[in-house]
């Protein structure tokens, strides 16, 4: 029986964790930490937090495991250095200051592609996020790299809607890596790794969350 926090509850992936993680019978308690309140449902603790000001001694710190499913585009963060504090800054002072507090498992919802030296700048930030979680120390880190992510997103993100459709017209003659993945399946593989919390540090590709 584990507690586990779970950041970007509010996204397409992590509301699919969310409801995967209340319905576990191996889960305690979620800790959700929002900008906005969720709907009060029993097992969910929701702290409304400032991500550029996260308290650093709150109780509900103490959780077993993380699961991080922050993420953003550059479109809507409205600047490069604005989208690498959400994909790169915040689910970095996450894994520290959760184990500090005794957390033992980090999964992290990365990309396809992630490469600290790669010359994108979108596969560079997932890059460095991974190279630098594994400088915190988890016993257990899991990075989940999917591609294209099918599911009813809130906000709008026309180009990647495009490219789902147009990759579902395609997907028989597709390498499995560039498949669509289902929200609920990244969601899936993230809740898994950090309730194991197998030791080491395991990279799951797009095409093994198929």
């Amino acid at each position: 029986m584990k507690r586990l926090m779970l950041v970007g509850a509010t996204g397409l992936v992590g509301s699919h964790v969310l409801q995967q993680a209340l319905a576990h019978p191996g889960v305690t308690e979620v800790v959700a930490p929002t900008r906005k309140p969720l709907t009060p449902q029993p097992r969910l603790v929701n702290p409304l937090v400032d991500f550029e000001r996260l308290p650093h001694d709150a109780d509900w710190w103490q959780v077993d495991a993380v699961v991080c499913t922050l993420g953003t585009t550059i479109r809507k963060a409205g600047s490069q250095a604005a989208f690498y504090k959400v994909d790169h800054d915040h689910p970095v002072e996450v894994a520290y200051l959760a184990r500090r507090h005794g957390a033992r498992a980090y999964a992290l919802n990365s990309a396809l592609g992630a490469d600290a030296n790669s010359r994108i700048f979108y596969t560079r930030t997932k890059g460095e996020t991974e190279r630098d979680l594994q400088a915190v120390g988890y016993s257990s880190l899991t990075l989940v790299r999917p591609g294209l992510i099918a599911g009813n997103r809130q906000e709008s993100r026309p180009a990647e809607q495009l490219a789902v459709k147009l990759s579902r017209l395609v997907q028989p003659l597709l390498p499995r890596r560039y498949r669509v993945v289902p929200a609920e399946r990244i969601a899936y593989h993230l809740l898994h790794a950090a309730l194991v919390a197998t030791p080491g540090v395991h990279v799951l590709p797009s095409d093994a969350l198929l």
